[in-house]
């Protein structure tokens, strides 16, 4: 029977309860003070504005904690399916409550933040991290997963520059679209071969039978239903990023052919 320590149910809930606080009055404040054009958004920016900030937050934070992990945790990178997780359960944890808020929110929101895609992969998630922090199982996979995290501010501040009015051909919104798309490919992309490497050579082995089918069936999908996603919003984001790289292209030829004419 599954099981969950006091300690971990008390970081996810205290991690639900932070990330609704910055959600529906941390956000706000601080955004009024910093960023003017924050007051002039629709209400329904103003949500998907905290949502974002939201989001931003809980990548630094736990984005960090997984690269901490990855580095010096030796008892999880010694054995990856059963190594201990203690240290990961409390990064995952604080995931979880973040996930449970954000799922709630955007349904919730729907109007403003709703997206199907969006709440496939928070249930894909939960549904994974569900072993570690029951169970123990799988940390070193769950934790690597949290290395996508690192994308996410790029992807959000690419947001934020656009509700604000900065041009596309703005050096800020290019340098952040350009960052975007190398992060976003190094954290999600170039590191699907080290991860599905790294899950085909335990097929077979004795730790792998001992995590029962459940536990087998919940990692191979859920990795897959995520790296899908992941496969299609880089699409997405190259085909921006192209854009980007071309309006840099355009700059340079304007600038080159005012040099001309002077």
């Amino acid at each position: 029977m599954a099981s969950f320590s006091n300690l971990t149910i008390g970081i996810a809930v205290a991690s639900f309860t932070i990330f609704q606080l910055l959600f529906h009055v941390l956000s706000s404040w601080v955004s009024t003070r910093i960023t003017p054009g924050f007051n002039n958004l629709s209400q329904k920016r103003k949500i998907e504005w905290n949502s974002r900030t939201v989001s931003t937050f809980h990548a630094l934070v736990v984005g960090g904690f997984c690269l901490y992990i990855l580095l010096y945790d030796d008892a999880v990178n010694a054995d990856r399916l059963w190594g201990d997780p203690s240290v990961v359960k409390l990064n995952i944890a604080i995931t979880t409550g973040y996930l449970i808020s954000d799922l709630l929110l955007i349904i919730y929101y729907w109007k403003a933040i709703g997206d199907k895609f969006f709440v496939i992969h928070h249930l894909a998630a939960l549904y994974a991290y569900y072993f570690v922090l029951s169970k123990g199982l799988l940390a070193y996979f769950g934790n690597f997963r949290l290395l996508a995290e690192f994308s996410t501010p790029f992807v959000n501040q690419r947001w934020f520059f656009e509700v604000l009015g900065y041009p596309k051909s703005s050096k800020a919104n290019m340098i952040n679209g350009v960052l975007m798309t190398v992060v976003f490919f190094v954290v999600r992309i170039a590191v699907m071969p080290i991860y599905y490497i790294h899950v085909i050579s335990s097929f077979g082995t004795e730790a792998f039978h001992r995590l029962g089918f459940a536990a087998q069936s919940a990692w191979i999908i859920s990795s897959v239903v995520l790296d899908v996603m992941n496969v299609m919003w880089m699409v997405k984001i190259a085909k921006g990023c192209y854009k980007v790289i071309c309006l840099i292209g355009q700059e340079e030829a304007k600038t080159h052919r005012n040099g001309k004419s002077d």
